[in-house]
């Protein structure tokens, strides 16, 4: 048998099930953020609430990480996610329910549940490891992110075709995003979840393991110091909360400065390939150069963003700020998954995995609220020069980061 024959493979039918599921995933999300804050808009009074909505969205997923871990540790993968699905239809139905009724509340409710799904689907990136060979995990984690391509393509275009199906402006699009959940819930029931050993296991005084007894792994508080899980909880946090702050704001920005729903929509497509196109060579690069120097990258990229946005308000500006937001996105937050596997046993990972979502939610919470407060009250401008500050900190992680593995190194020769 030759070397390449017996090379570990990449794909196979699960890796590409759950590819079509992030997909799905990211329509759900793209189709939120897209009209969440425009419906939210045309049913509130007070302007600085029309974000409330896409807040709910993110402030469920915060709410919900705890619960998916448990649910995820008691019934598996598969059952969870499919647990997530069906939420996710349940959520697009009442929020159906709240534009035709032109209820503010029920609507920012009904984000509010589908942060339950929300909550699941952040977990696909870490089962897309489990999924292929070890000495893959870089470049399947890359590829389920790049699955959200999907989302590019179908959820902006999702939203602009079914924007006038009814009388009532997204009744479709929300009852589109219930027909996906449906086929999520279908495809997500196909994929073959590796049963994992049960490796908690006690030990005694002497460190040897403990015949038929039960060990959860480290306490969550010693997980949480490692130096590294801590720049991977604030990078992964702070990459999000940037995007989401610019991202969520951008479809008011551009109909406040005049531009139709369609230009809105094309921005925000753009700004979704660059996020999950780079995802077909970020495990690439990643393996040959590290996550560091990756992540290095995806910060110049979200600087380069921002001095972009401060140029101008014009059509070329918009598209051009988000399509690079997207792919330092995708710089940074794909580094800081593949981190995140090594600070972690696979019986830890269901409380570790959680505790990195809840800050991702918990950042994303706050700036949804914010976006649609700064820009109604202050203007895309002071937008933009505030993204500057979580920028500084993320580089300051990662500087820290970089110091310690250095002396650790060190110290090891």
């Amino acid at each position: 048998m030759n070397q390449a024959s017996s090379s570990p493979r990449l794909f196979n039918k699960n890796l590409l099930l759950l590819i079509i599921c992030q997909g799905l995933f990211l329509t759900n999300n793209v189709t939120f953020i897209a009209i969440n804050g425009l419906v939210g808009m045309s049913l509130t009074p007070i302007p600085w609430m029309a974000t409330l909505p896409i807040m709910g969205y993110v402030v469920g997923g915060a709410l919900s990480t705890g619960l998916v871990s448990k649910v995820q540790k008691r019934y598996g993968r598969q059952k969870s996610f499919q647990l997530g699905l069906l939420v996710a239809v349940v959520s697009a139905i009442i929020c159906a329910i709240a534009a035709y009724q032109r209820n503010f509340w029920l609507l920012t409710t009904a984000t509010l549940i589908a942060g339950f799904y929300s909550a699941n689907g952040q977990l696909y990136r870490f089962a897309a490891a489990e999924l292929t060979h070890a000495s893959l995990k870089e470049k399947a984690v890359s590829w389920v992110l790049a699955g959200g391509l999907l989302g590019a393509v179908i959820g902006p275009n999702l939203a602009s075709w079914t924007k006038n199906v009814f009388d009532v402006p997204f009744l479709g699009a929300y009852l589109s995003l219930a027909v996906a959940g449906t086929i999520g819930i279908f495809i997500m029931g196909k994929i073959e979840f590796h049963k994992e050993l049960d490796l908690r296991q006690e030990r005694d005084k002497d460190g040897g393991l403990v015949s038929g007894s039960v060990d959860v792994g480290r306490s969550l508080m010693v997980i949480a110091q490692q130096p590294m899980f801590i720049v991977v909880a604030m990078t992964s946090a702070l990459s999000y909360g940037i995007m989401n702050l610019l991202m969520a704001a951008t479809p008011l920005a551009m109909e406040v400065c005049g531009y139709p729903f369609s230009d809105a929509a094309m921005v925000l497509q753009w700004h979704v390939i660059g996020m999950f196109a780079p995802g077909f060579f970020t495990g690439h690069l990643i393996k040959r150069w590290g996550s560091l120097p990756i992540m290095w990258v995806g910060l110049v990229l979200n600087v380069a963003c921002v001095a972009i946005a401060l140029s101008g308000t014009e059509l070329h500006q918009f598209f051009w700020a988000m399509l690079v937001l997207g792919v330092g996105w995708n710089f940074l937050f794909t580094g800081a998954t593949t981190l995140a596997l090594s600070t972690y046993l696979p019986a830890e990972k269901d409380k570790a995995q959680g505790l990195i979502n809840f800050f991702v939610f918990s950042t994303m919470a706050i700036t949804s609220l914010s976006s649609g407060a700064l820009l109604t009250t202050q203007g895309w401008a002071l937008l933009n020069w505030v993204s500057i500050f979580p920028l500084f900190l993320t580089a300051l992680g990662l500087f820290w980061l970089s110091r310690h593995l250095k002396r650790l190194a060190l110290v090891r020769i």
